[in-house]
């Protein structure tokens, strides 16, 4: 199934996008979240590794702990973000559940939290999707959510079952409670049609590789795994039938340089430099045909899975703000918002 933005992800209102580290996996998670936003919607970009990373893509301060609008989207809908500092989201919960405001804070000071959060390796993961779970659920005066959805940039494939299995990582900290009720409401969350979890891969072998096992193991635990999401995807000019003769360096020499004669292009060039030309053409068209084939052969194998794929561009010019318009472009192009 390729190029499909399924109902379950029409549906979903937590999108998690994650991939194997140098995927492009924040890039991908912000075009998401434009494209979710198109048309007048409202979406909450959320960042819990504190790398700041949005903040560095959208060109604006380190993000507070606080929702901050950072970007508009096509129809006037807007994405605001979120990064979430864990100290702050542990005086939250004091602050919620035990009325420790002032006594909260003198926790910090004193070390207490880095100590609580170091001896209970789990509680940091908690506190993290807890709060990503009250976004989701937060409701306005008029009783309709604050959101209309939210995109989580979450840790790397290798980690995010990890991150995402709430009950095990509670299994050690609570048995009752009000964080333990929290966390039961975290497990509701991920493991219901309102939440779908997106891979970002790219297409080479030990990206596709951990992505497909990043579906296996979140299919055994029970997580909603929405889409891949293909990036930096190389666009051939050549038809598929003439890649393997590119790829083998056997283009006709002959051709290409009257081609270029026609288009004026060796005009004013001495022979010697038209052949350079033309060796150096044959050969930038030769290795992107062999790395277009290799693509090709990665794509197939994350076919065979049976998840929807989108497909991304490779960005001509890398990665700046305007680089995630042109990929919300493509994703809404693909159905997505």
């Amino acid at each position: 199934m390729t190029g499909s933005w399924t109902a379950a992800c029409r549906r979903a209102r937590l999108h998690v996008v994650t991939g194997k580290g140098g995927t492009g996996k924040t890039t991908v998670a912000a075009a998401l979240a434009l494209a979710l936003a198109t048309d007048g919607r409202r979406v909450l970009l959320v960042e819990v590794e504190e790398r700041q990373g949005i903040a560095r893509l959208f060109d604006v301060p380190p993000l507070p702990y606080e929702e901050r609008k950072v970007a508009v989207a096509s129809g006037g809908g807007e994405v605001r973000a979120l990064c979430i500092d864990v100290e702050a989201a542990l005086l939250e919960y004091f602050q919620m559940f035990y009325n420790l405001g002032i006594a909260g804070r003198s926790l910090r000071k004193l070390g207490a939290i880095e100590f609580a959060t170091t001896l209970a390796p789990g509680l940091r993961d908690v506190l993290l999707t807890g709060k990503v779970k009250e976004t989701v659920t937060r409701v306005g005066k008029d009783h309709r959510p604050v959101y209309d959805a939210v995109v989580m940039d979450a840790p790397p494939t290798g980690r995010v079952v990890t991150f995402l299995n709430v009950t095990q990582a509670m299994s050690g900290l609570a048995k009752r409670g009000p964080i333990h009720s929290q966390a039961e409401g975290v497990v509701q969350l991920l493991h219901s049609q309102d939440t779908v979890v997106h891979l970002v891969t790219l297409l080479e072998d030990m990206p596709v590789t951990e992505t497909i096992e990043g579906i296996e193991q979140m299919r055994r635990e029970g997580l909603p795994v929405g889409s891949i999401i293909v990036n930096a995807v190389t666009e051939s000019p050549l038809p598929a039938d003439l890649l393997p003769t590119a790829a083998a360096g056997d283009l006709d020499a002959a051709a290409l340089t009257q081609a270029l004669a026609a288009g004026g292009l060796t005009a004013g060039r001495s022979a010697d430099e038209v052949d350079d030309l033309v060796r150096g053409l044959l050969t930038q068209t030769s290795e992107q045909a062999e790395r277009v084939l290799d693509e090709t052969r990665c794509r197939r194998e994350l076919e065979a899975t049976g998840m929807p794929l989108l497909t991304l561009p490779r960005l001509v010019d890398g990665t700046d703000l305007a680089g995630v318009y042109e990929l919300t472009d493509r994703l809404t192009d693909q159905g997505v918002r």
